[in-house]
């Protein structure tokens, strides 16, 4: 049988597990959000720190990169040649990545243009991980062609590197915050991952998986979006 894909859909009862699970991991979310009454601040790190957290970053893409090259070519000795197919929604990663970096440097713009243009930038590079780390999870022992084990870390392992240390960055802005809003719109994209999951998680190469491989993309960025909302004075009535 020919796939289509870098990655197996889940089958049978594995599809309704892990729509569960995400279901589940929404609920709480979103359960938290509604006891949050207000945002909790992202501590700030220090120069020396901010300075090894960027290291550490392009460290990481440094790896990632290098060990896509070695990962190709063990996958060529394994399988033959192999190449996978283009990504269908690409174009909308590229365009909300354009659309968060002007949100967010609009929203922090009170604070002036370093501070407005370095929490778009560390809020748009984060963005995109908020949707591929817990892709990542869910795909990577899913692979198409099928790999072996040290295969699949070779690849994942640097990639979730990048993911945790893009995340990191946050901290390098003092606007960084986490509210209500930003739990609900993760909780959101998990929700929408749990009705992919029902059509098996499967690669967006046909509309329904094509429009929720869309859909929750739109949603990581909504949240990073959140994250630099400027905060409300508390009023009388909410306090």
């Amino acid at each position: 049988m020919v796939q289509y894909g870098t990655w197996s859909p889940y089958e049978g009862s594995s599809t309704l597990l892990l729509a569960l699970v995400l279901f589940v991991i929404g609920s709480v979310l979103t359960y938290i959000g509604s006891r949050r009454h207000s945002p909790a601040k992202v501590p700030q790190s220090g120069k020396v720190v901010s300075v090894l957290l960027v290291v550490i970053w392009g460290l990481s893409i440094v790896t990632f990169l290098n060990s896509i090259i070695t990962y190709m070519q063990l996958l060529i000795q394994q399988v033959g040649s192999f190449t996978p197919p283009p990504s269908p929604t690409s174009p909308i990663t590229g365009l909300c990545g354009l659309v968060a970096f002007i949100v967010i440097a609009y929203l922090s713009r009170a604070h002036g243009p370093k501070s407005a243009v370095g929490s778009a930038i560390v809020g748009t590079i984060s963005a995109p991980m908020i949707f591929e780390l817990p892709f990542d999870l869910i795909v990577m022992w899913r692979l198409y062609p099928p790999t072996s084990t040290q295969l699949t870390l070779l690849y994942f392992l640097p990639l979730f590197l990048i993911e945790i240390s893009s995340f990191s960055l946050l901290t390098l802005s003092p606007l960084t915050k986490i509210s209500k809003y930003t739990l609900f719109a993760l909780a959101a994209m998990f929700y929408v991952f749990s009705i992919w999951a029902l059509f098996g998680f499967s690669y967006p190469s046909s509309p329904i998986p094509l429009v929720l491989n869309a859909v929750s993309k739109v949603l990581c960025f909504m949240t990073a979006i959140t994250l630099f909302l400027p905060q409300r004075k508390a009023t009388a009535a909410g306090m």
